[in-house]
């Protein structure tokens, strides 16, 4: 992010009243002749605000991130900062934007983040906005336990109870620093609805942002209270905007693009001198000049989990309450900055944080549930001869992941969910019996992803399957959704990029490419990570539930969970089909893979392919480990199309594979040939045994006097009575001979036939 330069603002009506009073005393003393002498110019005082956004109790610090990623600091690293800064300049002001507890990590989140608040109020917040995730345990709860626990305001302007028509909550606070006063008006997203159990918000509405913003900021700028804005006459110097919603990306939006967000960022009046956003993780510092305004202002994000904070500088003249200038000072990389250590801040955080560590590691011993075998991300060998996990392998654990957060979004309509192999950060195997510890889990998924609900076409779930299949620049080829389910694919691996999927079907019905699907993934899914643009192009709704507690639940209901060792997914290639289909007798090789995990049933069985329930073929599976994909369990078959199989049309057959032992069972579409079908003639009709193109009429084997010189009504029939019905000649004997003839001609050509169409064929 980059520092921005100061920039003149506009100035407020309180200015204009004051600096109106100052011309009329200036005029009376000069029509007096008395002459005064002007006052030395005072030095002007700088006021800074430093923030954060979408906290979600990152108490503990992380790990060493990726390059080009930011770093969780941890909340002893956030106090250090703020109580560095705060000497430095004692009119220093720390606010969030919201989203300061839910979705957070085992150690927050198994004492209801109670320890996170205590934290923010040890480390000197002193206002946030109220976020989404503010209400996951509902407006009861945010009201009674959350504000009681907070000794800073929570703010949202545009929260309006529906009995009374009033705001829900305090819209404003107003800071006073060296002399000058920063109104915060606060602000959250007008999607609450479809982020939260709609039990949990009932009797509130979510305004428009923009307009119940501009009413608050017009009113305080001016001093001039309203009944249903300002209860007294408050008046600020500043104006800042901490709203819980925010951009997509990291570009400024265009203005009139139809988003929420341009809407926000260009209709929010000009007299809101910055705006401080969250929500969305993003991280960005831009200037936007608002509509009707001429000035621009900053707007900025700083990423997710307290891993840096924003810095604005406000500068005022010393005699007067305008606004000189207000800039963005970028933002501060707080894992990677190093801090003035031994604040009493910092002290009193980092004594929280341990006990909160202590707690959390008793509570987590606590059981959850039992598996009667482990659940195991996939393997890859490695040079030392030993493995190492295989994010592009089908495991039992992402499986059992996305089984569990299908069940956990059921209620808001989920029809199907999928798992990233990357959040899967340790297996899960139980303890002494099998049982689960709380801790355990929150080592499965550590980072505490929120579910959500994505929309999207049948087509869009198969290009997200395409995705897996990474673009050529990452860091992994390929990367193994986990699949929930009732939903099954087939899969090229030989096939080019874009079109390796050949089928997908959920619970047994192929996916409709046009109809509208309910989607569960994680919120780094959602959002496009691992490069699954796919699942970002829908309708989304967060269901607010944290993955860990979804796997709580989950537990619950399943006191014990044993693993699927069905395939979600197998690689399938056919020979290449002749024109027109497989005829009977043709051969069919069928080249199958990750038929087995690198990590499942200890003795699976033969694979077979039947069609209409007999065995055509069997074989056993090559268990050797493969590395960077999904082609655990290969092996090959091989068999002739049986007689009897085709019918008298062409069309599409279904084989059906089936692994021993395993649970696997998947079809295999396959076109097969019309059958030979030889043609009757009218038997009035005469032929001319001298045709080469004359058909051959069958003889009924049943008729003991078929082919008798005198039981003949045309070439090869024969008739009851034995009556000559027609002749064309005394005997019969030349045309029995010239339908023989013809048979034998026949053959022939349904033999070359056949060998032409094996030459010719083309991929179906």
């Amino acid at each position: 992010m980059r520092s921005q330069p100061p920039f003149t603002t506009t100035t407020t009506g309180g200015t204009r009243r004051r600096r109106g009073l100052l011309a009329s005393v200036a005029v009376g003393t000069l029509a007096l002749g008395v002459l005064a002498a002007v006052p030395a110019q005072a030095a002007p005082i700088t006021v800074d605000v430093y923030g954060i956004n979408d906290f979600h109790g990152r108490l503990e610090r992380g790990g060493e991130p990726r390059e080009g990623e930011q770093g969780v600091a941890g909340a002893a690293a956030l106090a250090a900062a703020f109580a560095q800064y705060r000497t430095a300049n004692p009119n220093s002001i720390f606010v969030s934007s919201g989203d300061n507890i839910g979705a957070s990590t085992f150690t927050s989140f198994i004492q209801d983040d109670a320890p996170t608040l205590t934290a923010l109020d040890q480390m000197g917040l002193d206002v946030s906005a109220i976020g989404n995730h503010e209400f996951d345990k509902g407006r009861d709860d945010l009201s009674g336990r959350v504000e009681t626990a907070a000794d800073f305001d929570y703010i949202a302007a545009n929260v309006v109870d529906t009995a009374t028509g009033l705001p829900a909550y305090t819209p404003y606070t107003i800071e006073e620093r060296g002399g000058k006063s920063i109104a915060f008006i606060g602000a959250v997203t007008e999607l609450m609805p479809e982020l939260v159990s709609p039990a949990g918000i009932e009797g509130l509405d979510f305004a428009d942002i923009a307009e119940s913003v501009n009413r608050y900021a017009t009113a305080l700028t001016n001093g001039v209270p309203d009944a249903e804005t300002l209860t007294g006459t408050d008046e600020a110097d500043a104006v800042v905007l901490l709203v819980h919603e925010g951009g997509s990306t990291a570009e400024a939006p265009v203005e009139g693009d139809g988003s929420d967000w341009s809407d926000i960022v260009y209709g929010v009046t000009p007299e809101v001198d910055a705006i401080l956003s969250a929500h969305t993780h993003q991280e960005y510092d831009y200037e936007v000049t608002p509509t009707g305004g001429t000035t621009p202002r900053p707007v900025i994000q700083t990423g997710s989990y307290g891993g840096a904070l924003s810095h604005l500088s406000f500068t005022f003249d010393s005699d007067a309450v305008a606004v000189k200038s207000v800039a963005s000072q970028g933002t501060i990389d707080l894992f990677r900055t190093a801090f003035d250590p031994g604040s009493p801040e910092e002290a009193a955080v980092t004594a929280t944080v341990a006990a909160a560590v202590a707690y959390a590691q008793v509570e987590g011993a606590q059981p959850l549930g039992q598996v009667t075998a482990p659940f195991l991300r996939a393997v890859q060998p490695a040079a030392d001869g030993t493995t190492t996990e295989n994010r592009g392998g089908e495991s039992t654990l992402g499986n059992l992941v996305a089984d569990v957060q299908l069940a956990a979004t059921q209620e808001n309509g989920a029809q199907m969910a999928f798992m990233n192999p990357g959040g899967l950060r340790a297996d899960l195997t139980g303890g002494a019996d099998g049982v689960v510890t709380y801790q355990q889990a929150a080592a499965v998924q550590p980072f505490a992803n929120t579910l959500v609900v994505v929309d999207m076409t049948g087509a869009e779930v198969e290009a997200a399957l395409e995705q897996q299949w990474q673009p050529e620049a990452a860091s992994r080829p390929f990367l193994k959704l986990g699949a929930s389910q009732g939903v099954q694919y087939t899969y090229d691996p030989e096939a080019p990029r874009g079109s390796h999927v050949t089928s997908v079907t959920l619970d047994g019905e192929p996916l409709d490419p046009d109809a509208s699907y309910k989607v569960t993934v994680n919120s780094f899914l959602a959002s496009g990570g691992d490069n699954f643009g796919a699942f970002d192009t829908g309708s989304q709704a967060d269901s607010g539930q944290v993955d860990l507690q979804a796997q709580v639940d989950y537990f619950d209901e399943n006191p014990v969970v044993s693993p699927d060792y069905a395939q979600r997914a197998v690689g399938v290639q056919v020979s290449e089909t002749p024109e027109g289909g497989f005829a009977e007798g043709d051969q069919v090789t069928l080249e199958l893979s990750s038929l087995l995990f690198s990590q499942g049933a200890t003795e699976p069985g033969p694979v077979s392919v039947s069609l209409d329930g007999v065995e055509l073929a069997s074989s056993a599976i090559d268990p050797a480990l493969v590395a960077t994909n999904d082609e655990q369990g290969q092996a090959t078959l091989t068999f002739a199309v049986p007689v009897g199989a085709a019918a008298a049309e062409a069309g599409e057959r279904a084989l059906v594979v089936t692994v021993g032992g395993t649970g696997t069972e998947f079809t295999v579409p396959i076109r097969l040939a019309a059958a030979d079908v030889l043609v009757p003639v009218d038997p009035g009709t005469p032929v001319d045994p001298t045709d080469p193109t004359a058909p051959v009429v069958p003889v009924d084997p049943t008729d003991p006097g078929a082919g008798s010189d005198d039981d003949v009504t045309g070439p090869g029939t024969s008739t009851a009575a034995g009556d000559l019905a027609y002749t064309g000649s005394d005997s019969a004997a030349p045309s029995l001979l010239a339908a023989l003839a013809l048979m034998l001609a026949g053959a022939g050509a349904l033999t070359a036939t056949r060998r032409r169409r094996s030459t010719a064929g083309t991929r179906d």
